[in-house]
């Protein structure tokens, strides 16, 4: 993710008190874009030209600097390849991932995970 922990998102976790904020969803889903639009080794031209909307629009999306609509998240996701269920749940399992580690570091606990569930009793 792009540098962490983003003011803004609700507090989770944390010990003694002291919470981590959440990452937004749009930063989450803007890293997965952009994540997947390197590993192709595309531009953002060349994406935002197969998705039809700007590049200066894609990249404040990837940025999460926009609250891009389901439309324009499934055309930049179609550009990719990828469904809107693929990004979503790509998007997801990062947000799993991140509070599953805040809430980690709040017990203290090194307990095994599987797909997010602890499997701690």
């Amino acid at each position: 993710m792009s540098g962490g922990p983003v003011v803004g998102g609700p507090v989770v976790g944390g010990a003694g008190g002291r919470g981590v904020r959440e990452p937004l969803w749009r930063d989450l889903v803007g890293d997965v874009l952009r994540r997947e639009r390197l590993a192709q080794e595309r531009t953002l031209k060349d994406v935002a030209d197969a998705a039809r909307i700007s590049m200066p629009y894609l990249s404040e999306v990837e940025r999460g600097r926009k609250e891009a609509s389901s439309e324009v998240l499934a055309a930049a996701a179609q550009a990719l390849g990828l469904g809107l269920g693929d990004l979503l749940a790509l998007a997801h399992g990062e947000l799993v991932r991140i509070t599953s580690r805040v809430a980690d570091r709040g017990r203290g606990s090194a307990a095994p995970r599987v797909d997010g569930l602890c499997l701690a009793a």
